[in-house]
């Protein structure tokens, strides 16, 4: 599996093309976290955003589908002793309805096959009332994000569709979703985060 081919180096991939959206998406992710939230993550990947939340929540539930990327997030999250690492398929959780006060899914949603389906199992097991957190890397106006994506799929990586701003906004709307919030962190790659509100 390509991901869990490049777990190992993932991290410094990262921080040499988008260091700066890579290092701050974990903080603005964490600021929607509470200190009694019990919170999940699918696709934590090495846990770059994982290391962020542990610290602010009751308890996390990292998973990943990739081995090898648990892996990386386990030496990652070596020091937060609230955090149960799990493999699992986000199309199909292995919980029980309304579980979760935060869901978390980081850059994933645009590799997905199904992904209305993954986002629906989210808001699944997300509480009423509760946030459902789905950061993803947009494309830029100028286009850098396209000859990014071009590198990436060079090295394996499969893009199912891309996003601008406009278009993810159209995606939530369509999948049903009304009250979200949204904010972009800027950088050469941009990421928009999607905040939804579970009602």
């Amino acid at each position: 599996m390509f991901w869990d081919r490049v777990s190992g180096i993932y991290d410094l991939i990262e921080t040499i093309y988008n260091g700066k959206v890579y290092q701050e998406l974990g903080r603005t992710v964490a600021r929607h976290i509470e200190a009694d939230d019990i919170v999940l993550e699918c696709a934590c990947g090495t846990g770059a955003i994982s290391k962020s939340i542990a610290p602010r929540c009751r308890h996390l539930t990292a998973t990943d589908f990739s081995r090898g990327m648990l892996r990386q997030a386990a030496k990652n999250c070596r020091d937060c002793d609230n955090i149960t690492l799990r493999r699992a398929d986000m199309t199909r959780l292995k919980c029980r309805d309304n579980r979760f006060d935060k869901v978390v899914a980081g850059n994933v949603i645009h590799l997905l096959d199904e992904p209305y389906a993954a986002v629906k199992e989210l808001e699944r097991v997300c509480k009423m009332g509760g946030k459902i957190i789905i950061p993803t890397y947009i494309n830029a106006s100028g286009g850098v994000n396209r000859q990014a994506v071009r590198l990436f799929e060079l090295a394996g990586v499969r893009f199912k569709r891309q996003y601008d701003l406009d278009s993810y906004k159209k995606f939530f709307a369509d999948a049903g979703f009304s009250q979200v919030d949204y904010m972009v962190i800027d950088g050469r790659m941009p990421c928009a985060v999607a905040v939804i509100t579970k009602q």
